[in-house]
């Protein structure tokens, strides 16, 4: 079994996305998002899939998918927002290198949009985020090794604290020194 070098959850709009792919370049390894690996093997996106069958079987596929991914991908891996919403899911993260992508609710809107197609905040989008980390947040302090707030901050930025928190700065290729000059040129 192959396990992921770092695991990125949170909610909708923290950025697992971008940072991931971002943290995943800095490493040198592949990047996969569960969601995507979802949409692949469905063919449909997942806020159809939530509407034609309904959340008990997206997250079904969700439960499969985090597994298959955890069990054989080395890199960095994005979980879908609600992932953690399973136990299975949750004791599958004990002890690995998983970091909560802590986002605020203004940074959540402007990245999401009110208009994306996200089905659990469809009506009343803000408020149904608020209620959604409410639920949610205990949840993903739970799994998390590292907690990183994402407020003002560049989705780099978002990365480099990554490495910092994780120790991965080697595996990047970059000792903490190097990197601190850096900042400082």
């Amino acid at each position: 079994m192959t396990s992921p070098l770092v695991v990125l959850v949170g909610p909708p709009g923290a950025g697992k996305s971008t940072v991931g792919a971002l943290l995943a370049d800095r490493l040198g390894v592949g990047y996969r998002d569960t969601d995507a690996d979802i949409v692949a093997t469905v063919g449909r996106p997942i806020a159809e899939i939530f509407i034609d069958e309904g959340e008990p079987h997206f997250r079904e596929l969700e439960r499969t998918a985090v597994r298959d991914a955890l069990e054989s991908h080395p890199g960095v891996l994005s979980l879908g927002g609600g992932a953690i919403l399973d136990d299975g899911t949750r004791k599958l993260l004990a002890g690995l290198p998983v970091v909560f992508l802590d986002v605020q609710l203004a940074d959540a809107v402007k990245r999401v949009g009110l208009d994306a197609p996200r089905p659990l905040l469809a009506v009343n989008p803000r408020k149904q985020w608020r209620e959604l980390m409410e639920r949610r947040r205990p949840l993903y302090t739970e799994v998390a090794r590292a907690v990183i707030t994402t407020a003002e901050r560049t989705p780099a930025q978002v990365a480099e604290a990554i490495l910092d928190a994780l120790e991965l700065r080697q595996a990047a290729g970059q000792t903490p020194q190097a990197a601190h000059r850096e900042e400082q040129a």
